[in-house]
């Protein structure tokens, strides 16, 4: 499979028109370092996949990883943005035992590439089910860390000139959630950019988004009379993160799930993608004006990245 995207840039006030010299000789300066910059990784990006006691479902995860892994140049790993299995917070422990077991079964006879896992929020379990579950063992994210060979929710690993940073979005509000760091993960976020070094590049994966435009529509956020982002559908420390990262240049990318749909801002340097589901709209087909989808991305020793969107289905 050929990965390609067109381009379209227009002028749209006088203003940007006025100083359309500035822009076109950037654009000139970008072309030269596009020339000069060289590939060093390709990742493949899922995320939002809710195994459920479906053969859609299943089979909708198989499909995904077979054509990632048919592809005419496969990526090097895959990172799995969570949200893994549907939905835990609230399910038995037999429910929940039934779902990991086939998310296991299909990685394990369907996927040869290397994959990374970060937790979702539908990840957890018991947080919005029975008291009694808090005695268990398994409760909160014991379960998922276990199941995934993850010994903390935050991690950190490097591959060539690129350290990937896993984020932990999720954390206990009420019988909910919110999307946050909290004090200890932000000391240990800020140590881990400070050791890096400057030559190498930073690529942040998170299951919920730091910063996203498309949270905007994931419901009536403006019935209200104002535009109202919850805290469960976007960090809401995304002002104190990305001061953060305006002190380290060589923050990226920065990739994300949760919605289900699709979008890039690109805000102080830092391009913020989410990515869609593969599972669409819970296998319901799309979700909004998104299918069900994974991206691949190219990686630069440069800093710079190409993400492909694609709809696998």
């Amino acid at each position: 499979m050929d990965l390609f995207t067109n381009r379209k840039t227009f002028l749209a006030s006088a203003g940007l028109i006025a100083s359309s010299a500035f822009f076109n000789s950037s654009n000139l300066e970008a072309k030269n370092n596009k020339k000069s910059r060289k590939k060093v990784l390709r990742i493949a990006h899922i995320t939002d996949i809710h195994i459920k006691p479906s053969q859609k479902a299943k089979k909708g995860l198989e499909k995904a990883l077979h054509s990632i892994q048919s592809l005419k140049h496969p990526p090097d790993f895959i990172l799995n943005g969570g949200d893994s299995i549907l939905d835990s917070m609230f399910a038995s422990k037999s429910t929940t035992k039934s779902l990991w077991k086939t998310f296991q079964s299909i990685i394990k006879e369907e996927c040869s590439i290397p994959i990374y896992h970060c937790i979702g929020n539908h990840d957890v379990w018991g947080w919005g089910g029975k008291n009694s579950f808090k005695k268990d063992h398994l409760y909160g994210k014991s379960w998922v860390q276990e199941e995934l060979n993850i010994k903390n929710p935050f991690y950190s690993f490097d591959r060539s000139n690129w350290r990937f940073v896993v984020l932990d979005s999720v954390h206990p509000n009420n019988n909910g959630y919110i999307a946050k760091l909290d004090d200890i993960q932000y000391d240990w976020l800020e140590k881990i950019l400070y050791k890096t070094n400057m030559e190498s590049n930073v690529c942040i994966l998170s299951h919920i988004p730091i910063i996203c435009f498309c949270a905007t529509f994931d419901g009536q956020n403006e019935k209200s009379g104002n535009w109202n982002i919850p805290g469960a559908w976007m960090h809401i420390d995304a002002r104190k993160i990305k001061t953060l990262f305006t002190k380290f240049k060589n923050v990226k990318l920065a990739l994300s799930g949760h919605i289900h749909l699709h979008d890039k801002v690109e805000y102080l340097g830092v391009k913020y993608l989410c990515n869609g589901a593969v599972s669409g709209a819970w296998w319901k087909g799309s979700y909004q004006e998104v299918p069900p989808s994974y991206s691949i991305i190219d990686l630069y020793n440069d800093g710079s990245s190409e993400n492909y969107f694609i709809p696998y289905s």
